[in-house]
C-alpha cells in the first residue's frame, strides 16, 4: 500500500544501527539519515568518525558536530587544505601603494588587520579543543594536522576530559610542554603519539609524558623538533617498555638516544631513522637488543657502514621490510649479510646507494625466497644478472619498481616475467634499455598484472602493448613519454582491458582520435585520464571517449592544441562525476567557469 511504512514498524533500533555501521561511505550514511526522523536520530548515534578540513569558523563547527554526534570516537582535523582568499586581498593591476593618500592608507591598514583576524578565525583554536573535550568524552583517536593556533591550554583540556584517548597526532601544532605533560598524566591508555614538526615542544614535555604515560605507548614519531634531543629518548628507553614503532627524523639526535631506546625497548618492531649524527654504534645495538625488529628504514645516512647491516643480519632474524635510501657507505657486503640472516624478507627498497651492485642483489634472490616487493631506484651498478636471480628464486614477487637503472634491460624483465608469474605491479621509469622484448614476455606470462607503468621508456612500442592487452587484466596503465607507442598499442589495451580505470598517455605524439574512440567503447570504467601533450588528439576524439566513459573523475589535457573550448565544455557537461580538470586558462569559457569553476585547475595561467 502506497505511503505505508513497512520497515520502521518491524525493524528494531539495534538492527538499523547495525545496518548503518556496515555502510562504507559517508555519502551513503548521509543519504540514509534523510529518509525519516527516526533514521536521522539513529544515524547520529552510529557515527563514530568525523573528518574536518580547513573551514570558516572551525570552533563553531566543532560545537555543532558535538551536539549532533554524541558517540564519536575518532576525530581528524586537517588544516593543510587551502582556504579561498577573498578577491579584495589582492591588489589591482597598476595600483601603487605609495600613491595612496593618508586616509586611504589608514583605511587599508585597518582593513588588513581585520582580515588577519578573520584568517585567525579560520583556524581551530583552544576554544575549539575545549568544545571537542566537552562534546566527545568517548574520544579515542584525535588527529590535529597543522592546527597552528592550538596551544597547551587546549591540549590540557583534551587530556583532562578525554581519558580514553589512545592515539594523538599533533603534526605541525605549536602546543607546548605543559600540554604534552598533561596528556601523559591523564591519558593512561595512550598508545600512538606523532610529534612531527612540533616546534614548541622540548625535552621537558616528552620526558614528562614518558614518565607518567609511557607504560602503554606503542608508537612514537618525532621529526623536525629542534628542542627534542637524546635526553628525551633516554626517558623513552627507560619508561616506554612496550614501544613497538619508532620514527625519528632529526639532526639533534645522536647515538646516545638511539642506544637507550634499543636497550630499553626490546619489543621494537618498526624503526625508521633519518638522523645524520647517528653512526654504526647505534645500529649495532639495535641488532643486539631488538630481535623482534620487522621493519627497518634508513634514510640519508652518511655515517653508516656495512657494520650496521652485519649486526642487523645477525640479530634481527625476523626482519621483513628493509629500506636503504641514500646510504652512500653501504656496499654489497652489508646487503649480503642481511640477505643471509633475514631469510623472511618480503620488501626491499634500495634508493641511491651507489656502492650496492649486482652481486649484493644476487644473494637476495638466492636467499630471500619470500620476497614480494622490490624497488630499485637510481641504482646504476645493478645489472641484468641481479634480476635474473630474483626471477629464479623469488617466485612470490608481486611488485617491481625500477627507476633510472641504466644497466637493467630486456633480459632482466624477461627473467622476471618467466620466473615471477604472480606479478601484479610493474613500474619502470627511465630505464632506457627496456624495450618490447621484456614487456612482451610480461604480457605472455604475468596473467595477474593489474598495474603497469612504463614512463619514458623510449624502446617500448605498440608490439609490447598488444601483448599486454592480450594477456593482462590491467586496471592502471601509464605509458607517459613512450614515443613509439601510438594508436595500435592503445587500441589493443582498449579491446583487451575492459576493467581499466586509470590511464596516462601524456607526451605520446603519435596518439590520435582513433585510439580515443576505442577507449570509449572498450573501457567504460575509466575514471582518471591524462592526455597532456598529445598533439593529435582533438575535440572529436575526446567526445568519443567521454560518450560512454561516464565515470570519469579527473582529466588532464594541457598542451593539446587539438582540444579547444568546446572540448573542455564537453568534459564538464558529459562527466557528471568530474572532480578535477587541468587545462590552459584561455580554453575555459565564461559559461564553463560558471558551471564548474571549482574543479578546474590551470597550468601556466598567463602563458
Amino acid at each position: 500500500m502506497r505511503g505505508h511504512d513497512r520497515i520502521n514498524t518491524v525493524l528494531p533500533d539495534e538492527l538499523i544501527l547495525e545496518i548503518f555501521n556496515r555502510l562504507d561511505s559517508k555519502s551513503s550514511r548521509d543519504a540514509s539519515s534523510l529518509v525519516c526522523k527516526r533514521w536521522l536520530g539513529l544515524e547520529k548515534l552510529s557515527r563514530d568518525t568525523i573528518r574536518v578540513g580547513a573551514s570558516n569558523h572551525p570552533d563553531s563547527l566543532v560545537k555543532l558536530l558535538a551536539r549532533r554526534f554524541v558517540n564519536v570516537k575518532n576525530i581528524y582535523i586537517d588544516e593543510r587544505l587551502s582556504i579561498s582568499v577573498p578577491g579584495h586581498f589582492g591588489r589591482r593591476r597598476g595600483s601603487d601603494p605609495s600613491s595612496l593618500s593618508y586616509p586611504k592608507l589608514r583605511h587599508a591598514t585597518e582593513k588588513r588587520v581585520s582580515e588577519d583576524v578573520e584568517l585567525d578565525s579560520n583556524c581551530l583554536s583552544d576554544a575549539g579543543l575545549v568544545a571537542v573535550s566537552e562534546g566527545f568524552t568517548k574520544l579515542e583517536k584525535l588527529s590535529l594536522i597543522w592546527c597552528s593556533n592550538v596551544t597547551s591550554a587546549g591540549l590540557k583540556s583534551i587530556a583532562e576530559k578525554c581519558r580514553f584517548l589512545r592515539s594523538l597526532d599533533l603534526q605541525g601544532c605549536y602546543a607546548g610542554d605543559h600540554g604534552l605533560a598533561a596528556v601523559g598524566e591523564c591519558c593512561k591508555q595512550l598508545e600512538d603519539l606523532n610529534l612531527r614538526f612540533c616546534e614548541g615542544l622540548s625535552d621537558r614535555g616528552l620526558i614528562e609524558l614518558a614518565i607518567h604515560g609511557g607504560r602503554t605507548l606503542k608508537s612514537l614519531g618525532v621529526a623536525a623538533c629542534a628542542k627534542i634531543t637524546d635526553v628525551s629518548l633516554e626517558a623513552v628507553g627507560s619508561h616506554c617498555r612496550s614501544l613497538e614503532t619508532l620514527s625519528l627524523d632529526s639532526e639533534f639526535i645522536n647515538n646516545k638516544g638511539v642506544l637507550s631506546v634499543a636497550k630499553g625497548c626490546r619489543l621494537l618492531k618498526v624503526l625508521k631513522l633519518q638522523c645524520i649524527n647517528v653512526t654504526d654504534e647505534a645500529l649495532e645495538a639495535v641488532g643486539v637488543f631488538c630481535s623482534s625488529l620487522e621493519l627497518l628504514a634508513l634514510y640519508s645516512f652518511q655515517r653508516f657502514t656495512d657494520k650496521s647491516l652485519y649486526a642487523i643480519g645477525k640479530g634481527c632474524r625476523r626482519l621483513k621490510n628493509l629500506t636503504l635510501s641514500d646510504c652512500y657507505f653501504l656496499s654489497d657486503k652489508g646487503l649480503e649479510a642481511v640477505a643471509a640472516g633475514c631469510s623472511e624478507l618480503t620488501h626491499l627498497e634500495v634508493n641511491g646507494c651507489h656502492n650496492i651492485s649486482t652481486s649484493g642483489l644476487e644473494l637476495v634472490g638466492r636467499s630471500c625466497t619470500h620476497l614480494s616487493e622490490l624497488a630499485l631506484l637510481y641504482c646504476q651498478k645493478i645489472g641484468n644478472c641481479a634480476l635474473s636471480e630474483i626471477g629464479k628464486g623469488c617466485k612470490h614477487l608481486q611488485a617491481l619498481h625500477l627507476v633510472d637503472c641504466s644497466n637493467i634491460g630486456d633480459d632482466a624483465i624477461y627473467s622476471i616475467a618467466v620466473g615471477c608469474r604472480n606479478l601484479k605491479k610493474l613500474h619502470i621509469r627511465r630505464c632506457y634499455e627496456v624495450g618490447n622484448k621484456g614487456i612482451i614476455a610480461v604480457g605472455e606470462n604475468c596473467k595477474f598484472l593489474t598495474e603497469l607503468s612504463l614512463r619514458f621508456c623510449d624502446r617500448v612500442g605498440d608490439e609490447a602493448l598488444i601483448a599486454i592487452g592480450r594477456g593482462c587484466p590491467l586496471q592502471h596503465l601509464n605509458v607517459s613519454g613512450c614515443h613509439q607507442i601510438g594508436d595500435l598499442g592503445i587500441i589493443a589495451i582498449a579491446r583487451g582491458c575492459p576493467r581499466l580505470t586509470h590511464l596516462d598517455v601524456s607526451v605520446l605524439q603519435n596518439l590520435g582520435d582513433m585510439a580515443m574512440a576505442e577507449l570509449g567503447e572498450g573501457c567504460p570504467l575509466l575514471k582518471d585520464i591524462v592526455l597532456s601533450h598529445c598533439r593529435q588528439v582533438t575535440d572529436v576524439g575526446l567526445g568519443h571517449l567521454l560518450k560512454k566513459c561516464t565515470l570519469v573523475e579527473s582529466c588532464h589535457m594541457v598542451y593539446c592544441p587539438g582540444i579547444t573550448m568546446a572540448g573542455v565544455a564537453t568534459v564538464i557537461s558529459t562527466c557528471v562525476n568530474i572532480k578535477k580538470v587541468l587545462v590552459e586558462k584561455w580554453k575555459v569559457s565564461q559559461r564553463t567557469k560558471r558551471r564548474a569553476g571549482s574543479i578546474i585547475s590551470y597550468l601556466c595561467v598567463d602563458l
